[in-house]
């Protein structure tokens, strides 16, 4: 009788018989709607060439696509809610494979905006019912290495998509931008098929409201509108725009709209009482730095090798390599770490040596080519492996503290609150990165180009010098102009240089402060090596 009484308390048992396959497929989605966001990034250019399109136009590919994410991500709280996670995953998959599959044979701007808005409504949902489905999926023992798998996923992905932009539009075609998404979601599909166990639909407690979607519509409509101002705000001079500014206004409307909405007519779906923990609201400023800390290689070194030294992406990819390749290692190695040691200390020796290679790279002058990146970028490497491993898995470990696995309301309410962050964080810092270095750059080409000028010594020399090697080809006027533009094109990039450097100094800024944030967070009494000793012993 004892021991027929103790079969009913495992809580995971029943929920897949496997588990490995379903924790597999939400982790290739979240791969999956990664990858095709950074490869329209970095493959803007060959987007534009190939599609024939102005600066301006295809300007609004990347934001369709990412707003569309930002819409979907608290709205498929909603759906995973009403439908269970399975069947919105499944459809999803099948139609963002269709899509991913079209998109390539769209010749004009319109439709391809609009298939993209589809895809991103259908990929944005791969990310939040990731990381819920893999710590209630996998017994306890293995809940470090779905950590790890899950923060190695996301970070070899996003540092590895230049190496495969590049790879793509050099030896196959551009068209794989959106056909590699067409060739992995269908594996995805099958392994969530046979992975996640079919579920009736999830049906409300007597005397329950009704889960309603108009709070999720507003929210959703509202973070979507917001994350459209601030990715084009720097295009069209932020609040200088008129469309910047209803924007603007418009999203804080719905989002005010939502909230006073839910405490009139409360959701059950929602538990906005479970993120005021102290340690939640710390841990999203954490992951907010986070977003912004990965500029370093996602945006400061790629634009200083393709602005200042003139690389093509196929050129620029082995530097991000350096960092993307490392991380299965030392995922393991950070995942080894917190079985033993609190995730804090880990968190903060990795934004500190976040910060110790950005200070190295601040040194950076227009002379420096990719080895020069080598010993910083090893030293990033591991940093950011421990920073985000460790935030991840304090995230999960405040989630296991507080018993939310057996409460859906407060999982989906988490997995929905860290999607936002996490995509609005980081379009917080990538606009705030690019408006800084536009700024820096102005002030630094200002205070070059007041030394540089007819009459300085050593301007008039180089004016010279450039004179004197064009004179064989051009005579007269023609020699003296372009002298004159080779040394604008050399204040350019110095300014150029010289604004990337700031950038890298304001990113160790951010880490040094990510560090007094750490220092604020409250122990959590059960730490991960009671976790697996428990979960080895049962």
């Amino acid at each position: 009788m004892t021991s027929q009484e103790a079969k009913p308390a495992e809580p995971t048992s029943t929920l897949t018989t496997h588990p490995v396959l379903g924790v597999a497929g939400v982790l290739l989605g979240a791969m999956i709607a990664t990858c095709m966001g950074r490869l329209m990034s970095v493959g803007l250019a060959d987007l534009r060439g190939a599609l024939h399109l102005g600066v301006d136009e295809a300007s609004w590919i990347n934001t369709s696509f990412n707003a569309s994410m930002m819409f979907i991500g608290p709205f498929s709280v909603y759906l995973g809610g009403i439908l269970g996670p399975r069947r919105v995953l499944l459809w999803c998959a099948g139609i963002f494979t269709a899509v991913s599959a079209v998109l390539p044979l769209c010749h004009s701007l319109a439709p391809l905006i609009a298939l993209l808005i589809v895809a991103g409504f259908t990929g944005g949902t791969f990310y939040p019912l990731t990381l819920s489905f893999v710590l209630r999926s996998l017994p306890i023992r293995y809940v470090l290495l779905g950590i790890a798998m899950y923060a190695t996923d996301i970070v070899f992905t996003t540092d590895m998509a230049q190496a495969w932009e590049s790879f793509f539009v050099e030896r196959l075609s551009w068209h794989w931008i959106f056909w590699n998404g067409a060739l992995l979601t269908p594996l995805m599909f099958v392994l969530i098929y046979f992975g996640i166990p079919r579920q009736p639909l999830p049906t409300p407690k007597p005397g329950h409201p009704a889960p309603s979607w108009r709070g999720f519509l507003y929210f959703s409509f509202g973070v979507a509108l917001l994350y459209i101002a601030l990715d084009q705000g720097q295009r069209l001079d932020w609040f200088h725009s008129s469309l910047i500014l209803g924007l603007t206004v418009a999203g804080i409307f719905l989002l005010l709209s939502a909230i006073v909405r839910h405490f009139l007519l409360p959701n059950p779906l929602i538990n906005y009482q479970f993120l005021l923990r102290r340690n939640t609201l710390l841990l999203a400023l954490v992951l907010i730095s986070f977003r912004f800390v990965m500029l370093a290689t996602v945006v400061a070194i790629p634009s200083f090798l393709g602005s200042v030294r003139g690389f093509r992406p196929l050129q620029e990819a082995p530097v991000l390599v350096w960092v993307a390749v490392p991380q299965f290692v030392l995922g393991v190695a950070a995942m080894a770490l917190m079985r033993r040691i609190d995730p804090r200390l880990i968190l903060t020796a990795g934004f500190s040596l976040v910060a110790i290679a950005c200070l190295l790279d601040s040194r950076v002058t227009s002379v420096w080519a990719g080895p020069d990146f080598g010993v910083s970028e090893a030293v990033m490497a591991i940093g950011l492996a421990l920073a985000f491993n460790s935030m991840v898995g304090s995230i999960v470990l405040e989630v296991l503290d507080t018993g939310a696995l057996s409460r859906p309301a407060d999982v989906l309410t988490f997995a929905g609150f860290f999607q936002v962050t996490r995509l609005f964080g980081g379009e917080v810092g990538a606009s705030l990165m690019g408006h800084f270095i536009a700024i820096r750059e102005e002030f630094h080409s200002n205070i070059l180009g007041l030394n540089v000028g007819l009459g300085n010594g050593i301007a008039d020399q180089r004016l010279r010098g450039f004179r004197a090697a064009l004179s064989p080809h051009s005579t007269g006027f023609a020699a003296t102009g372009r002298a004159a533009e080779l040394v604008g094109l050399q204040v350019r990039q110095q300014a150029f240089t010289l604004a990337i450097s700031d950038g890298f100094l304001l990113i160790a800024m951010c880490c040094i402060t990510c560090l007094v944030v750490v220092a604020f967070m409250s122990k959590v009494p059960t730490q991960y090596r009671q976790i697996v000793a428990s979960g080895s012993g049962s």
